[in-house]
């Protein structure tokens, strides 16, 4: 599936109908924020020559309260608005209004390629568009 028909899926979709999936690691503190690694190089010619010269192989995204149980909340089974409700429940009137606030966090967090969506994840040949 190239970048156009995956752009015609998102834009015609109903964002919280959509289900996320991740693309990278984390790390989980003990105050349950989320730390996400991303690999600096993911080239394998370049990641064989330059890594071993790099101080650390991944760059750390650290996530707020709100991030992190976004983050957290995402499973690859969960839709949107049940990660939004989840949400809700828990910070109450502190993530208002919510449905705005996941959604543009998980645009940022799919143009950024940290997560995709099970709707665009690969195409006719069973290949993962990572």
């Amino acid at each position: 599936m190239n970048f156009f028909e995956r752009r015609k899926i998102l834009k015609t979709a109903n964002y919280l109908d959509l289900t996320p999936v991740r693309n990278m690691n984390e790390e989980v503190d003990s105050n349950n924020l989320v730390t996400v690694l991303i690999p600096k190089v993911t080239n394998k010619l370049a990641k064989k020559y330059f890594e071993p010269m790099l101080k650390s192989p991944m760059m750390k995204l650290k996530l707020d309260e709100l991030g992190s149980a976004s983050w957290l909340a995402i499973n690859g089974k969960k839709k949107v608005s049940e990660i939004a409700n989840e949400l809700k429940e828990k910070f109450g009137e502190k993530v208002h209004p919510v449905e705005e606030r996941v959604t543009k966090f998980l645009t940022v967090l799919y143009n950024q390629k940290l997560i995709t969506f099970e709707e665009v994840k690969g195409d006719s040949n069973g290949r993962s568009i990572r």
